[in-house]
This record gives C-alpha cells, sequence and structure tokens, in this order.
C-alpha cells in the first residue's frame, strides 16, 4: 500500500534517531488509522447475538484474554518481529512477498523475464534480506530442494499464484468494507443521543454522506490535508487509553487479571459453540495490522516497530481493559452489549469523542482506500490487472495516486454494503473474513520465504506455518461459519476480482506465447538487406513489440504493405520485472539488430511494479540518448550481454538513461565529443553537436550523425493493435474466457501506458489478429 502526505518519500532510509522517530510519527497517522478504530466495533460484534448476558463476568473476561493475546501474538509477534523483515527492497505486501518467491525460485509469471534482468542490483539485495539468514549446509539443502520442486512443477506455481491473488483480491475487499464498518460504527454513537426512531432515519443518511464525501475528494490528493492524519490518530489512541484508565479505576481495578490465558480456557468451556462463533467478532481487534508490512515501503522497519510498541499497542490494550471494566459492572444491562464502545463513555465528553472518532474513521477509511488503488497499480504492473487510468496526485510525495475507475465502483460498493446491512455485526463478519484470509496467505507465503529466502530449516518454517497458521485458521473457521450473515460478500467480491484478473493474466500470457511462435526469422530479415527492400526516410520510428528478442510478425505486416520506412528504426518493448524499483542508470538494455548498416535498435526499458513511468518528452531524451551512448561504446564484443535464444542476432548492453557527454580533453578517458539534450516542450527535439575530433571513428561519427539528423526529422511510433480469438478446435472454457471475457476487458481497459501521451499525429496503428 502506497501512503499519505507529510511521508517519507523513497526507498532509502536514514538511521539517525531524529529520522526514526519523524517517520514513527508520521506513520501513525498512515499505518495504523485502521487498527485504532478496531475498539469501536469489536465488543459490539463479539456480544453481538453468539454470547448470551450473564451476572458473572467470566465471558467479559475471556474476550478481554483473547483479544489480549490476539493483540500480542500476532501484530506484535508475527507482524513487529518477524514479517517486517522480509521486505522486498523496502516495499512491503503481498506481492512483495511474492516477488521474492518468484525471484529466488525462478517461478516468475512474467513471460518476458531475462537472465540479464537478474543482474539488477534490487535484484541482488534480496540475498540478505532483514538480516536473517541462515547458515549451514541443512538449511542450503532445504533451499536446494524446496526450490528444485517450485521449479519443476506448474502445478505449485500456478497454486502460488492463485494464492498471492486470492490475498490481493482480499485487500481490495477489504477496501469496500473497512470504510463501511469503520464509519458506520463511528456514527453509531448517535444512537445514545437520539430516540430509537429517530435514529434509525439519521445513522444510516449520515454515514453514507460521510462515505460519498470522502470518496468524493479522493481526486484532489491528500497532500493538503496529510499534514493532520497523524494528530488526529494521536488524539484518537490519547482519548480512549484515559477513558481506559477512567474507566479501569472507576469500575474494576482488578480487571487486569482477564489478562491470564486461563480465562480463554474458561470462556470457550461455559459458552462452547457460541464461543467459538464469537471469535469472529474477537478477530476484529487487529483489523490494520497487515498495513504494518503492507505500509513498509515509505517508513522504516525501526519507526513501524517504535509506533506500535510505544503508542498504538499499549493505547488499545487500554482501551479494551477499560470497556471491559465497565462492561462488567453493567452486565446485565443487555442493550450495553448490543451499543458497544460509547456506552462506556462518560457522559459528559460523549460528544467530542464521537467528532474524534469520526475524525478518525476516515484517516483509517483513506489509508486503505489509498492502499486499494496502490495494490490495484502493482497487479496492472505485472499484468494481472487490467489496465486501469493513473493518476498521481501530488508531483512531491511518491505513491500517492488516484484511479477514477476504481474509486467509484468502490464507493458504489461501500455504500451498498452500508445500506443493505445496516448493522455493524453483518458488516464485522464480512469485513473479519476480508483480514483473516490476507492474514493467513501472508502466514503461507512468509513459511516458502524463510526456506529460499533466508535459507533457514523446513523445520523452523513448519513450526511457525503451525503456531500461526493455526491460531488464523481458528479465527478463520469462526468467520466462515458466518457466510449467510455477511461473510459472503469479502467471498464474492474477492471471486468477482479474481476472475477478472486471471482473466487478463490468462489472455496477457497467451498473446505474448503468439508472439513467441510467431516472429520474423532474423535470416529473413537479413536478405532484405540494408534498405529492407523499400525507401528509408529521415526519422526515427519506434515500434512497439512486447518481445524481448526476435522481430515482431507485425514488423512484416510494415514492410510488405507500407512503400517507405524510417531511417532509424528502434524496437521498443517497456516492461515490468518483479522488483518494487529500478534505478535509472540501469533501466535501459540497448542491443542492434543485424549489421550496423541496417540501423536497427532494440530497446528494453525496465519499471519496477512501483516505479512511476516518465513523460513522452522525458522518456523520448533518455531513449535517444541510451541508443547514443551505445553507439559510442562499441558494444559489439562478448563483452555485452547475449541473448541465449538470439545469440547471432544481437548482443545488448544496460546504458545509462539520459546521460549527458560534454568535451574533454583528448589525453582524458574518453574520446573528444558533445552530446547535448535540451528538452523543448514547443519543439520536442534533442540536439546532438558533434565537433571535430580525430579520436572518434568514423564509423561511430557516421550512425551517430544519422541519429541526429533522424531525430530532429521527428520521432514516429508505431502501435499494434491486437484483436485476439481462440484458435479453432479450443475447447468452450478457453472460447468463453478468450473470446468473450479477455476480449470485454481489452476493449474496457487503458491503452498501455506509454500510449496514452503519445501524440495522435505521430502514430501509426496497425490491427493484427492474434488466433491463440
Amino acid at each position: 500500500m502506497d501512503l499519505e502526505g507529510g511521508l517519507y518519500s523513497g526507498p532509502s532510509k536514514r538511521d539517525s534517531w531524529r529520522t526514526v522517530l519523524t517517520l514513527a510519527y508520521q506513520s501513525l497517522g498512515v499505518v495504523y488509522g485502521d487498527l485504532s478504530t478496531s475498539p469501536l466495533y469489536v465488543y459490539k460484534s463479539t456480544f453481538a447475538e453468539d454470547i448470551q448476558h450473564s451476572e458473572t463476568n467470566e465471558e467479559i473476561y475471556g474476550v478481554l484474554s483473547f483479544v489480549f493475546w490476539t493483540l500480542t501474538l500476532v501484530p506484535l509477534f508475527k507482524y513487529v518481529f518477524i514479517v517486517l523483515r522480509a521486505d522486498d527492497n523496502g516495499e512491503g505486501g503481498t506481492f512483495a512477498l511474492y516477488s521474492l518467491l518468484c525471484r529466488h525460485a525462478r517461478v516468475g509469471f512474467l513471460p518476458n523475464g531475462q537472465l540479464a534482468d537478474e543482474e539488477l542490483s534490487a535484484y541482488k539485495k534480496g540475498d540478505s534480506i532483514g538480516g536473517w539468514r541462515g547458515r549451514g549446509a541443512a538449511a542450503g539443502a532445504a533451499t536446494s530442494r524446496v526450490r528444485r520442486m517450485l521449479e519443476k512443477h506448474q502445478v505449485l506455481q500456478r497454486c502460488l499464484l492463485v494464492l498471492a491473488l486470492i490475498g490481493t483480491c482480499m485487500v481490495i475487499g477489504d477496501g469496500v468494507l473497512t470504510p463501511a464498518i469503520s464509519v458506520f460504527s463511528a456514527v453509531s454513537g448517535l444512537e445514545l443521543s437520539t430516540s430509537r426512531e429517530q435514529h434509525k432515519y439519521v445513522e444510516v443518511p449520515v454515514a453514507c454522506l460521510i462515505l460519498v464525501c470522502l470518496f468524493a475528494l479522493q481526486h484532489y490528493g491528500t497532500q493538503r490535508v496529510g499534514f493532520l492524519f497523524a494528530p488526529i490518530v494521536i488524539t484518537w489512541l490519547l482519548c480512549i487509553s484515559m477513558i481506559g484508565v477512567y474507566n479501569i479505576f472507576h469500575w474494576n481495578p482488578h480487571v487486569y487479571q482477564a489478562l491470564s490465558p486461563y480465562y480463554m480456557y474458561k470462556f470457550l468451556k461455559k459458552t462452547q459453540r457460541g464461543g467459538w462463533m464469537s471469535l469472529g467478532g474477537i478477530l476484529l481487534c487487529i483489523t490494520g495490522s497487515e498495513a504494518m508490512f503492507a505500509d513498509l515501503g515509505h517508513f522504516s522497519q525501526l519507526s513501524i516497530k517504535i509506533a506500535f510498541t510505544s503508542v498504538v499497542y499499549p493505547s488499545l490494550i487500554l482501551a479494551y481493559m477499560g470497556q471491559a471494566a465497565y462492561l462488567s459492572q453493567h452486565h446485565i444491562i443487555e442493550s450495553d452489549y448490543r451499543i458497544g464502545f460509547y456506552v462506556s463513555v462518560p457522559e459528559r465528553i460523549r460528544w467530542p469523542v464521537l467528532a474524534i472518532a469520526i475524525l478518525a474513521a476516515v484517516v483509517g477509511s483513506q489509508a486503505i482506500i489509498t492502499g486499494t488503488f496502490s495494490i490495484i497499480k502493482q497487479c496492472s504492473a505485472l499484468a494481472c490487472f487490467p489496465r486501469v487510468k493513473i493518476i498521481h496526485t501530488s508531483s512531491k510525495v511518491h505513491g500517492q495516486i488516484y484511479i477514477p475507475e476504481i474509486n467509484w465502483i468502490l464507493m458504489i460498493l461501500c455504500l451498498a454494503v452500508t445500506v443493505g446491512f445496516r448493522d455493524t455485526k453483518r458488516m464485522g463478519n464480512a469485513s473479519g473474513l476480508a483480514v483473516i484470509t490476507v492474514m493467513l496467505v501472508t502466514t503461507c507465503l512468509m513459511s516458502l520465504v524463510m526456506v529460499l529466502c533466508w535459507h533457514k530449516s523446513i523445520f523452523l518454517a513448519a513450526c511457525f506455518l503451525l503456531f500461526f497458521g493455526t491460531i488464523e485458521a481458528l479465527y478463520f473457521s469462526a468467520s466462515l461459519i458466518k457466510f449467510l450473515e455477511g461473510a459472503w460478500v469479502p467471498i464474492a467480491l474477492s471471486f468477482i476480482f479474481m476472475i477478472i484478473m486471471y482473466v487478463w493474466h490468462y489472455g496477457t500470457l497467451k498473446k505474448y506465447e503468439f508472439d513467441v511462435q510467431n516472429k520474423v526469422s532474423i535470416n529473413w530479415l537479413l536478405s532484405l538487406g540494408p534498405t529492407l527492400g523499400i525507401v528509408r526516410v529521415k526519422g526515427i520510428g519506434l515500434i512497439h513489440t512486447e518481445l524481448v528478442s526476435g522481430i515482431p510478425a507485425i514488423f512484416s505486416h510494415f514492410v510488405t504493405n507500407l512503400p517507405a520506412f524510417h531511417q532509424v528504426l528502434v524496437f521498443l518493448c517497456i516492461k515490468s520485472v518483479q522488483v518494487p524499483y529500478v534505478r535509472p542508470e540501469e533501466r535501459f538494455l540497448v542491443g542492434r539488430i543485424g549489421p550496423k548498416e541496417y540501423r536497427l535498435y532494440r530497446c528494453i526499458v525496465r519499471y519496477g511494479y512501483h516505479d512511476v513511468h516518465k513523460d513522452d518528452l522525458e522518456f523520448e531524451k533518455d531513449l535517444v540518448c541510451s541508443i547514443a551512448e551505445f553507439i559510442r561504446s562499441g558494444v559489439s564484443e562478448p563483452n555485452g550481454i547475449v541473448e541465449e535464444s538470439e545469440k547471432d542476432e544481437m548482443r545488448m548492453a544496460v546504458v545509462g538513461a539520459g546521460v549527458r557527454f560534454s568535451e574533454v580533453d583528448a589525453a582524458g578517458p574518453s574520446d573528444s565529443r558533445e552530446i547535448q539534450s535540451p528538452v523543448i516542450a514547443t519543439s520536442k527535439k534533442v540536439r546532438f553537436v558533434l565537433p571535430e575530433s580525430p579520436q572518434m571513428d568514423a564509423g561511430v561519427r557516421e550512425e551517430l550523425q544519422e541519429l541526429m539528423e533522424a531525430r530532429e526529422a521527428g520521432m514516429a511510433f508505431i502501435l499494434g493493435h491486437s484483436y485476439v480469438r481462440a484458435k479453432s478446435g479450443s475447447g468452450w472454457i478457453k472460447r468463453l474466457v478468450i473470446d468473450v471475457g479477455y476480449d470485454f476487458l481489452r476493449r474496457n481497459s487503458r491503452g498501455p501506458a506509454y500510449a496514452v501521451s503519445i501524440p495522435y499525429a505521430s502514430t501509426l496503428e496497425v490491427g493484427m489478429i492474434y488466433h491463440v
């Protein structure tokens, strides 16, 4: 998940205490907004119907004991002490774990992966994740066995992908449910200030109005109000902890006894099936815990740990103890179990607390909404979600994005849940299942990370999986049993998003396989001669292709149907790699196709799943300068990176983007030359100045001169417009997926990111039918 205003905006982290404490302060407003508002609805959901009130405190003490140990074992022990170490170059979340596994076991699902991608610095950093690497031959042997098993069996690879997609879909579902239950629970405080008849007509409209305003303001971003997030959450945490302390000393100073795990046993023994079913409400106390890991990319591990252990954790424990202390002296009033948090708030401060609660609920909802935008952006970058319009709402703070289509879909679904359920119990059942499913997925992936990335023993990974998996499976079963009472909502939402994501991914893979199988032979190209059998006019032609090697079939359509073509041709592949960020100097991979006189180049542009794509002016400048640097360096011998599938065709080299050469002494390490790259918005030109230099090879000078003339003549983008159809003889399921599902998604999704800002007059689009 990406984060809100006023927070850390880069993957590198300083270790000074001042910086760490600043990040810890900022994380309170972003990471912990959802977790801090859970006291609003935990007791209300737990005591809804499954547990009948009695004159003893065993049920109340038992629930408090469960809440305490759940908060201690899951957020504190699992996430703070273990999971936070498994970052992917500073990034966290479900896809970060999956990306780590794909790189270490080579089970990636991206079709155009290359060995050259493994030379990226971000790829190599995963070898020392968290400083928790195991030692010894036994650990190495276990790692090798698991890796070989994953690489050998495609079924296991698909299961791993499906597992990651399930976690992702549940996060999206949580983006619908969390705003609904947070805002509705905060507004429910009106129940104590209005009559029962008035309350029915006030609570739902007010909650819906707040939700509409929340989603309607998303396109403005949060940079203007983001600085208020941390103070709001801190005020809320201070408020609930002080109320908790007051209730403890005023109503029941001995409530601390409930922290003993013995009360959990007594609770389950007395309540039996009802107590087990009530666990679905108790687990809501850890909603938002996954945000500690998912939002890791903009904070340091230490800052998140400090914020949780010193502020959030003690505040929540005091709040829950205070509620239990109050209920322990008022358990004979049945309605108190139904009202929840606000009944334990002293009447004279109820209205200010209500206002702070609504603000805190909005902050918590904002974080999960932005997190949903971020994870959809990741999925789209990794070919697991249809392309959508992504708007960056801040030029200064990295990660603040807005996706219009997703925003309005989330709002409609959120309003439907609020109006349809109208009570915290069913919303809690739905939200609880989504939360615990994401945690189960994280536990499963973490056990594999321990073996493959940290090189720990299988026994240790199995202990982790068994311990935390058993706890989460217990809560999962308690949530799943309430399928008809609201838990069906996240399952239905996840099923829909899962179908969309898998259909898009399957169609994308099949389309790429068609490109690979039908690419043009290099011998055919060489037989055409340097002119390619057509007139070569001045200019640069950028032919977009998904292929990282070989010549796309669509190029033969151009050569056979067009009377003239550009002087310089560049086969451009813009692809995502399974790392969060790619350094600018490693972004461009440039090579040559055929002999020099053909003037054919291949340029592969690599982006991480969190990278921001450059605008067309900046991109064109970097592209041309990278090709110029490739020409200047003269990479034509085995010191380049050889593509195994096309050894005779091309040798590629990593070339820094945006390289600028200035004139130096002829006796220096470089030849005397100058390449200048001023970017002028009106003319969109890159100008090369090549002074006379006896040190420069004549062939290099001639090639650079042609590149200069071609760039000044103009640049054209040649795009292929594909129509994907299932080939004859395909089964009805494949025809349904390709001809109906994928075709519908393709027609209703955005074009590629690189094509959005391309001037219409500079674009040539050619249609082609893919029979997959």
